[in-house]
């Protein structure tokens, strides 16, 4: 049986430790807790601005007690080697965020990096200080749905794969197809296009050029791999939250819808409509500009229903008069049908339908008559309902069985032209 003995330490190592302590509480004075007292900062240090520490180090705070502040400009970090210092030295690269709800982490969005890399760029002036709002989002949570039959996976493989041939896709117009390949909006390209910064087969183009498969175009003197709307399409339903804006960008910084869908590499979402910043509901998104335009435009009257809930009850002859006509700032405004829909107390539920869309319409006609919605919920689009298991903040990317579908009940192909009668 082994016995242990017990480690003393070294002479040398004794007397350098205990030589080391006492100079340490000859220049330092105590320490209180790991911590410097008021006592070690008698001095100040002209680099930093703050006492200075004879023996100990500060830890990052002052005489205050609160914590060291360091200038715009000066020594630069602890090293003290002399680089010039930007806010906090250097701003760090944005960080995922654990989720409070669970699910995934709430990753930064591409213009919280953006910030970082411009604060990074140069120096700031003596003395200021900027504090960068970094925005993140969680991205929305998919759907959860049994899977499909073998015969279901077989046909939607089948029609995922799908692709029409090279002599049905016509000639687009030149910004309809950048922007379809993903270099930006169609007006942000028809600036490009007037700026001369786009050519088709070496000549430079101008507004309202097509492009055809097997043109040679360039950006900027870069060829670009045009994107050809040569398959189905890809639809998502959102159950849009309240506090949300349907928007690509807010000055503000607010959330928008767009930074809660999937992402997208060479294409992107196009809205199907609008919902207020207070109202909340169905919200289809596709990447079919077609299958937008046929589902928004007044002149298809696609039906667009909502769950209102009112302060206060509509007589029998107010609802006459929402069925016949209500006029408006921007002309008259009636319901295609409005149904009771119960309630309790002072709130009563209604269901009315709407065959266009415009700002924030079914308010003001309730508003018309005194009455203050409380609560807007858009449940249906067209033939698409707003399925029950889809909860707020979800989303639902339809199938290609039902995106076949869609597009035949819009009356398209699946390149979004228009079928023939």
């Amino acid at each position: 049986m082994k016995t242990t003995r017990s480690r003393r330490p070294q002479p040398a190592i004794a007397e350098r430790k205990a030589s080391e302590r006492s100079a340490q509480a000859a220049g330092a004075g105590k320490r209180t807790g790991g911590k410097a007292t008021g006592e070690e900062f008698s001095t100040r240090n002209p680099a930093y601005g703050k006492p200075a520490v004879t023996g100990a180090k500060p830890r990052g705070r002052n005489a205050t007690g609160g914590f060291a502040e360091v200038p715009a400009q000066g020594r630069g970090g602890r090293s003290g080697r002399g680089e010039p210092a930007l806010e906090a030295r250097m701003p760090r690269a944005p960080r995922s965020k654990p989720n409070p709800q669970g699910g995934k982490a709430e990753r930064p969005t591409f213009e919280a990096y953006k910030a970082v890399a411009a604060a990074s760029a140069g120096m700031l002036p003596e003395g200021e200080t900027r504090k960068i709002k970094y925005k993140t989002v969680s991205r929305a949570r998919r759907m959860q749905l049994r899977q499909g039959s073998v015969r279901e996976l077989q046909m939607q493989k089948e029609l995922r794969e799908r692709r029409i041939a090279t002599t049905e896709i016509p000639a687009e117009r030149l910004q309809k197809a950048l922007a379809f390949t993903g270099y930006g909006s169609r007006r942000a390209m028809e600036d490009a296009i007037a700026a001369g910064k786009v050519s088709v087969n070496g000549k430079i183009a101008a507004l309202g050029s097509k492009v055809s498969l097997g043109d040679e175009v360039r950006f900027d003197g870069k060829k670009v791999v045009l994107k050809w709307p040569d398959r189905l399409p890809r639809i998502v339903m959102y159950h849009k939250q309240e506090g949300e804006l349907v928007s690509r960008d807010d000055p503000e910084g607010r959330v928008t819808v767009f930074d809660r869908l999937p992402r997208l590499k060479s294409s992107k979402w196009v809205a199907v409509g609008r919902l207020d910043y207070n109202t909340s509901g169905l919200l289809l998104f596709t990447t079919s500009g077609e299958l937008a335009n046929r589902m928004m435009h007044p002149s298809f009257e696609v039906e667009r229903e909502y769950a209102v809930r009112v302060f206060g009850e509509l007589t029998q002859e107010q609802i006459n008069e929402m069925l016949k006509g209500i006029e408006l700032e921007d002309g008259t405004a009636h319901f295609a049908r409005l149904e009771r829909r119960g309630g309790e107390g002072f709130n009563h539920w209604y269901h009315v339908v709407l065959k266009e869309g415009r700002n924030r319409e079914v308010r003001r006609m309730f508003e018309h008559f005194g009455l203050i919605v409380s609560r807007l919920i858009r449940v249906r689009f067209g033939s698409m309902t707003l399925p029950g298991r889809l909860r707020r903040g979800q989303f639902h990317e339809l199938t290609e069985l039902e995106i076949l579908g869609i597009m035949r009940w819009a009356g398209l192909k699946i390149n979004g032209r228009q079928a023939d009668e």
